[in-house]
């Protein structure tokens, strides 16, 4: 009896790591197929469909988000996720841009690829008990995705910070009882665990028949993991402006939570 209580926990550890090194791999993988934009704002329009009085707006409640309580909240549009999924191109921004206090795991993205029809909300771990993959799934459902289907990209944009910094600071004890009345009835299968798979599987084989591309993996791994404590963190512990002027996350990290959605 004690011995199956005192693996349980055990079991669980191993199974969270796994998932985190797996995701990890995942993201790493994608990260050298593709080129990331640059952290320059709270808001970067690199597909350029929000109008600036707009953007104004945005990055105005962003700030105030996170002068009151540290949680970093990016948004973020992109020309092109470059034939990547967008749960891994996402991840993959939301880790090389550090959102979020190091500490805390408290940043929020939220990307719009608007040439591939495709929008995301990824959650940094320290706030995957709040703004849930239920949650986030009736934000893009509900506030976003409807205005994107008739052209309204920034109404869209704003009505969903709008809504993930309502479920962040306050009560979200009525969002709670959204999910299975309002979300669409569909239900699509997840590919990643599968690809995730594949992706292990050809790195494992890659590790064990080439000398070369294990030197250089094991190189951009440990450069990758040092830039997560420590690229872009002039500024304070929360993220913020630097001390150069320029835009910074503080170090947070995500483990794929969120949802994501099409139109």
């Amino acid at each position: 009896m004690n011995a199956a209580g005192a693996s349980s926990p055990l079991v669980g550890r191993n199974a969270r790591v796994a998932a985190t090194l797996i995701a990890l791999l995942y993201t790493f993988v994608v990260a050298l197929a593709i080129t990331l934009p640059a952290l320059t704002g709270r808001v970067v329009d690199q597909a350029n469909i929000i109008p600036a009085e707009t953007r104004s707006v945005i990055e105005q409640k962003l700030a105030d988000l996170e002068s009151k309580s540290g949680i970093q909240l990016v948004v973020a549009t992109v020309a092109s996720l470059e034939g990547q999924e967008i749960e891994p191109y996402a991840n993959a921004l939301f880790r090389s841009w550090g959102l979020g206090e190091k500490t805390k795991n408290n940043g929020v993205l939220l990307l719009v690829a608007p040439n591939e029809r495709r929008v995301r909300i990824e959650v940094g771990y320290g706030l995957e008990g709040t703004l849930t993959d239920a949650l986030s799934k009736v934000i893009i459902t509900n506030a976003i995705t409807p205005r994107f289907k008739t052209g309204d990209y920034a109404g869209g944009i704003l009505r969903g910070v709008e809504d993930i910094i309502t479920v962040l600071t306050t009560d979200a004890s009525e969002w709670q009882k959204r999910p299975s009345l309002r979300l669409d009835s569909q239900q699509t299968v997840d590919p990643t665990p599968g690809i995730l798979a594949v992706i292990v599987i050809i790195v494992v084989l890659l590790l064990i028949v080439s000398s070369g591309f294990r030197r250089i993996f094991f190189e951009l791994l440990f450069l990758f993991l040092a830039s997560g404590g420590s690229s872009g963190r002039s500024g304070s512990s929360s993220g913020g402006f630097s001390s150069g002027g320029g835009f910074s996350g503080g170090g947070g990290s995500s483990g794929g939570s969120g949802a994501s959605g099409s139109w």
